[in-house]
C-alpha cells in the first residue's frame, strides 16, 4: 500500500497502515523505523530542509558512519544540505564490525524505505561519508542500482577493481592537506582521470576531520551543476555564473596567499565542472600563468619530494610494527619514541609543507596502531601480549590516550607484573589523569590497588589515596 503524505506547517505527517510519523523540517530526526515489521528493528536518521514540499521531488544524500554516530555525521552535513536543498538520511545500523554483505543489505533496506515514502528524484540519489563511511559508500554503486554520485571525505576508494565504465557514478572527494589520506587521494584522482571516470577532488587546509559547511556545500553544488549539464534539471545561469566567479576568486586568493598548489587544484576542477556551460579557455590561461610562476614550480617540486619521503617513512612504520607485534618487541619502543621526535621536528618546521607532512605522519601512525589493535582484538583467542605491546606503543605516540594506560595497568596486574603496572600508573598520573574513582574500580587490580605502592603513587599526584598506610 502506498504511504500517504500530508503537509503541516511545522513538519510532515506520514501515514502508513501500521503507524503515523510526524517529521519536522530543519532538524535531524533520529531513530525512525526502516520497516513497520517487528522482524526488522533497524532505524535511520533523517533531515528535511526547511523548504521541503511534498509537491516537488528532491535530491537526497545518504550519509554513512561505520562507528555508530549516524546522527552526529548528519549534523556535520545538515547545514550544507539546507543551503543546497538536499534531503539527508543515515542508517543507525551499518557498522565496521559487520561483513560488507550485511552492511549492503542494511543500506539497501534504508534506501528503499526512504525513497518509498518521500518524493525523491530517482536520478539524483547520492551516498557518502567520512573516513570508513566514505570507503563503504564507494562500494554501494556496485551492488545497488541508481546511485548517481558518491561523496567521500578523508577516505579513498575501497576497491578500485569494482569501478567500471558501465557504471560511471560521479565521485567527489574532499581532503585536508594535512590528512594522512592526502597522498592516497591524490593517487586516486590520477587513477580516476586515467580511467576517464567522472570525479573531482576538493582540498582544504586541515587534517583528518569533517570539512566545514562551505566545502561540503561546494561538493553538493558540483552534483547540482552535473545534473544541469545532463539536462536532468533546468540550467540556472545565475547559479552557474555565481559558482564560476566564486571559484575563480578563491583560486586568486590562494595564489596571492602563496598557496599555488591549492589554487592549481581548484582550477583543475573548474575545467571539468564548467566545460559543459562555457568557454574554458580563460581557466586554461589562468592555469598556464600559474604553472609558469616560480612559486608554483618550487612548491610543486617540494611537494613531490615530500610525498616520496612520506611513502618511505610509512613503509618503515608498517614493516617495523608488523615485526614488533609478532615478536612482542618491547625494546623497539625506543625507536618509536625517536620517530615521534622526528615528527615533532616536522611540526615545528617553519615551512608549511613540512608541517603538513608532520601532521599526516602523526595521523597515519595513530591510525595504523588503532587498526592493529582492532585486528588483534578480533582474533580467536585474543593475543593479550600483543595488545599489551600495542597499548604501550599508543602511550608513546599519544601520551594523552589515558585508556591505553588503564588497559596496561589492568593487563599487567592480571599477569602479576606489578612493576610494569605501577610504572604505567605513575606515567598516567604524570600526564594529567585525575579520575581517582575509575582507578580504584579498574578491572583485575583488586589486589594491586590495596598495596602501599599503588596508594603512595595516587596520593603523590592526586593529593590523597583511598587507603592510608601511615
Amino acid at each position: 500500500m502506498k504511504h500517504l503524505l500530508t503537509l503541516f506547517a511545522l513538519g510532515i505527517a506520514i501515514f502508513c497502515p501500521a503507524q503515523q510519523l510526524t517529521l519536522k523540517k530543519g532538524i535531524v530526526i533520529d531513530s525512525l523505523p526502516v520497516s513497520v515489521s517487528d522482524t526488522i528493528s533497524e532505524t535511520f536518521s533523517l533531515y528535511l530542509p526547511k523548504k521541503f514540499e511534498v509537491s516537488e521531488t528532491w535530491p537526497i544524500l545518504f550519509v554513512f558512519d561505520m562507528k555508530g554516530h549516524a546522527k552526529q555525521a548528519m549534523n556535520f552535513v545538515s547545514a550544507a544540505a539546507e543551503e543546497q536543498g538536499y534531503i539527508l538520511a543515515a542508517s543507525n545500523n551499518v557498522s565496521d564490525t559487520l561483513p560488507i554483505t550485511d552492511n549492503i543489505v542494511i543500506a539497501n533496506r534504508m534506501l528503499n524505505a526512504v525513497t518509498g515514502f518521500l518524493p525523491i528524484r530517482n536520478d539524483r540519489v547520492y551516498v557518502g561519508g567520512f573516513s570508513g563511511g566514505g570507503r563503504f559508500s564507494t562500494l554501494i554503486p556496485a551492488f545497488i542500482k541508481g546511485i548517481e554520485g558518491v561523496l567521500i571525505c578523508g577516505s579513498t576508494i575501497a576497491n578500485t577493481e569494482l569501478l567500471t565504465s558501465k557504471n560511471p557514478f560521479h565521485l567527489i572527494g574532499i581532503v585536508g592537506n594535512a590528512d594522512y589520506n592526502y597522498p592516497e587521494m591524490l593517487a586516486m584522482e590520477d587513477l580516476l582521470n586515467r580511467m576517464k571516470f567522472p570525479n573531482q577532488l576538493l582540498m582544504f587546509e586541515g587534517g583528518h576531520h569533517w570539512p566545514d559547511t562551505e566545502k561540503i556545500g561546494n561538493a553538493l553544488e558540483i552534483f547540482t551543476l552535473a545534473a544541469m549539464a545532463k539536462g536532468r534539471i533546468p540550467k540556472d545561469e545565475a547559479f552557474i555564473d555565481a559558482k564560476y566567479d566564486e571559484s575563480l576568486t578563491q583560486a586568486n586568493i590562494w595564489f596571492t596567499a602563496n598557496k599555488p598548489l591549492m589554487a592549481n587544484n581548484l582550477l583543475d576542477e573548474m575545467l571539468e565542472i564548467h566545460r559543459p556551460f562555457r568557454d574554458i579557455d580563460p581557466i586554461k590561461a589562468s592555469q598556464k600563468t600559474l604553472k609558469r610562476s616560480k612559486i608554483f614550480k618550487t612548491r610543486n617540486r617540494d611537494q613531490t619530494a615530500i610525498l616520496f619521503k612520506e611513502s618511505l617513512i610509512k613503509d618503515d612504520y608498517v614493516y617495523y610494527l608488523e615485526e614488533d607485534i609478532l615478536t612482542y618487541n618491547y625494546n623497539n619502543l625506543g625507536w618509536w619514541k625517536y620517530q615521534m621526535e622526528e615528527i615533532e621536528k616536522f611540526l615545528k618546521n617553519p615551512d608549511d609543507l613540512q608541517q603538513q607532512l608532520g601532521k599526516r605522519l602523526n595521523g597515519y601512525v595513530n591510525a595504523l596502531v588503532a587498526d592493529n589493535i582492532d585486528i588483534v582484538k578480533s582474533g580467536e583467542p585474543v593475543d593479550g601480549e600483543a595488545l599489551n605491546f600495542l597499548w604501550m606503543l599508543k602511550t608513546v605516540i599519544d601520551p594523552k590516550d589515558y585508556g591505553s594506560y588503564l588497559n596496561i595497568i589492568s593487563y599487567n596486574a592480571k599477569v602479576d607484573d606489578t612493576g610494569t603496572a605501577l610504572f604505567y600508573l605513575e606515567e598516567l598520573l604524570k600526564n594529567g589523569y585525575t579520575d581517582r574513582a575509575e582507578l580504584y574500580d579498574l578491572e583485575n587490580t583488586a589486589l594491586l590497588r590495596i598495596t602501599p605502592q599503588f596508594n603512595a603513587i595516587v596520593a603523590k599526584y592526586l593529593k590523597e589515596s583511598r587507603y592510608d598506610f601511615d
